[in-house]
Order: C-alpha cells, then structure tokens, then sequence
C-alpha cells in the first residue's frame, strides 16, 4: 500500500460506527436521558467509586497531550476513557457489557490516523469527555462566542452528569483515580476546579516554532484525507475534533474579534500568522488566569515539551507527584523511553515565517516559562 493509500485508510469510519453515532447526535437528549437511566440502575455501584483527585490534561493540540495520557493511564489505580468507549459514550457501563459480551477480532496496533508514530487499539486511552460537554453547552464549538467555562459558570444538569459520569468510568475500568485528556478543557479548568476541588491540571507547553510547524502538518494531513470523505469529517464533529481539517474552529478565549482574526488568517491561507496568533491566544488565556488566582495556578501543572523530551524520566517523575500518584517514580523510569523529539516532520520556515511567529508568540511564551518555574 503507498504512503497515500495507507492515509486515506487511516480516516474511514465503519458504517455501525457511523450509525450508532448518528442514532446518538440525532437526538442528543435520548442519550442524556439513557445516561441518567443507566446511573440510577447502577446507583449502588457508583456510589461506591468516590471521584478523588482527578487529573485533566488539556492543552493546544500537537503539545504532548495524547503521550502524557498515555503515560498516566499506565499508573496504579488509574480509569481513562478508550476508544471503544465512542460513540456511546453517555452510557459507559451498558456499552462496555455489550462490547464485553461481543465475540470481536482481535485488532493489531495500528499508527494513527495523525501520522505521529503513536500506535493505537481500541483498548488505548483517548479522549472521549467531548461529546458530553457538547451535549449540555450546544455552543462549544462556535468560535463567535466565549467558549470560557470558569468558577461562576453553573449547569446543574451537567455537573451531576458529569459527576455521575467520572463515577462510571472507574467503575467499568476498576479504578480509583479519574484522568482524562481534553484539549478543549483549557479554558474550562477554572469550571472544573471549582467542580471538583481536589483536581490536578497537566498542561504541555510547547515551544512555538516548532509546535505551529506541526499544527500546520496535521491540519495538511487532516485536510487532504477528509476532501471528498463526509462520513469521516461527520465522524470527527460528532467525536468533537475541531482542530485540524475542513471544519477547522478557532477555540474563542472570551475575545471574540481574536477568534475572527485567526479563522479570517487562515482561510486567506496564512497559516504561519493564523496559528501562531491562535499559540498567543490559547495560551495567553491561560498565563492571565494563571497570573490572577494563586489556587488556580497551585492547581495547574506546566509541562515543558522540549524539557519532557530531553529528560523524560525526570519531567515525567514531577508530573505524576504533582498529580499524587503514589507509584510516581517506579512509572515515570519505566514510560520514559517511549518519549523522544518528533523525527517524522523537520520544521522549514522562511526567515520571515520566523520573525512572524516571533512577533505573535515571544511575548506569551516568556510569560508562560516564568510561571513554569514558579
């Protein structure tokens, strides 16, 4: 099979999962409804599965997030979303019986879809918490207004939901610490901690010249295999990946004409300037809330992409003890040497894309180190 064959294979959806989705997304308040119907059946066992110390990860794509859950799935005690827990993720525990209950073909790793050397089954922990926010905030995802949740947002439906929801999810996976990767979190984090009081934040940093080259490679890969393929790119709106490709959505920090400003540079094709100004955006929402509540910022670890590949053990070691986790040292030593600097990609920027994400990024990303190493 040739490089684009094997691409292009990497975006099909299989049509029961097509259909299932659609049974979802069709009619978002029949799955909430068969959420709530499957807490109070297993009321007894949820009650037993206390939602102690979660983790959240969240970040700008193409940061480190996906390696970092990959990382803290592999810690003592610790229940992650999977892959095979889409597309009916409202009502985890049914869902998983039937999937246990399913005589299934055994599935060999297989790279995905991204492109990054990061092999995947249906087992893999992966982002799954997207389509329940979607379901309570209709509005996630449309960049024309505040997609910030903070300390004084309420939604009671939601939290119980949610609450309810992190309860099903140790149950099913047996365990007693709740993580989960959401790079759209990154600007609820401030809504979650008042949620959950006790939560620890993991957020990758990563250097701006290279992290605008890989954002610019993904969203090409995304882009080419997603033309012409409505059945993947309706997949990924119902998955909630806004990221990269032909529906590509700038996450509003609270400013509205910035969002406008980094969609109208994109779709005039200057993708260099649109993400370096979407880099400053993201993560000089996050250096202000940081800056302006001691709790918040106690709460919110910052993790250097280039100091995590450099010395993985190391960085890795501090992650897990900022997140409590009592095998700290013995998992970071042994996840370590899955981490190293991306070789699949070099960055080839003209002199003036370098000044360009200078210009937009140097401000932010001084901010964001001295914070780091408060």
């Amino acid at each position: 099979m040739d490089k684009t064959s094997q691409e292009s294979s990497d975006f099909k959806v299989d049509g029961v999962t097509s259909w299932l989705s659609q049974w979802v997304w069709s009619s978002p308040g029949r799955a909430v409804r068969l959420g709530h119907r499957e807490s109070r059946w297993f009321a007894d066992d949820l009650q037993a599965c206390p939602v102690q110390k979660p983790v959240f990860i969240a970040g700008l794509a193409r940061s480190g997030t996906t390696i970092l859950l990959e990382f803290m799935a592999t810690l003592d005690g610790v229940a992650t979303h999977r892959y095979r827990d889409f597309p009916l993720v409202h009502m985890p525990i049914w869902w998983n019986k039937f999937l246990d209950l399913t005589p299934r073909k055994r599935m060999e790793p297989v790279e995905r879809s991204h492109r990054d050397g990061i092999v995947i089954t249906p087992e893999s922990p992966e982002a799954m918490e997207e389509p329940l926010w979607m379901s309570f905030f209709p509005l996630a995802h449309d960049s024309a207004v505040s997609q910030v949740l903070n300390a004084a947002t309420v939604n009671p439906g939601f939290e119980a939901f949610f609450r309810d929801h992190l309860r099903k999810i140790l149950f099913v996976r047996n365990g007693r610490r709740y993580v989960s990767k959401g790079n759209y979190n990154v600007t609820r984090l401030e809504y979650l901690l008042r949620l959950f009081p006790d939560a620890r934040f993991v957020v990758p940093v990563r250097e701006p010249a290279g992290h605008v080259a890989s954002l610019i490679k993904q969203h090409r890969i995304f882009g080419e295999n997603l033309r012409g393929n409505p059945r993947a790119l309706e997949h990924l709106r119902r998955v909630g990946h806004f990221e990269f490709g032909p529906d590509r959505r700038a996450i509003n920090v609270g400013d509205t004409a910035l969002a406008r400003e980094v969609e109208a540079l994109w779709a005039a094709g200057e993708e260099v300037r649109g993400w370096a100004r979407y880099w400053a955006s993201i993560h000089g929402f996050l250096a202000e809330r940081m800056e302006a509540d001691p709790l918040f910022r106690k709460a919110v670890r910052l993790v250097q992409f280039e100091e995590l590949c450099e010395q993985p053990a190391s960085e890795l070691r501090k992650i897990a003890e900022h997140g409590e986790f009592a095998d700290a040292a013995r998992g970071a030593d042994a996840f370590a040497e899955r981490i190293r600097f991306p070789r699949y990609y070099a960055p080839s920027f003209s002199e003036a894309d370098r000044m360009a994400i200078q210009d937009e990024t140097a401000e932010v990303f001084e901010r964001l180190m001295s914070l780091q190493q408060q």
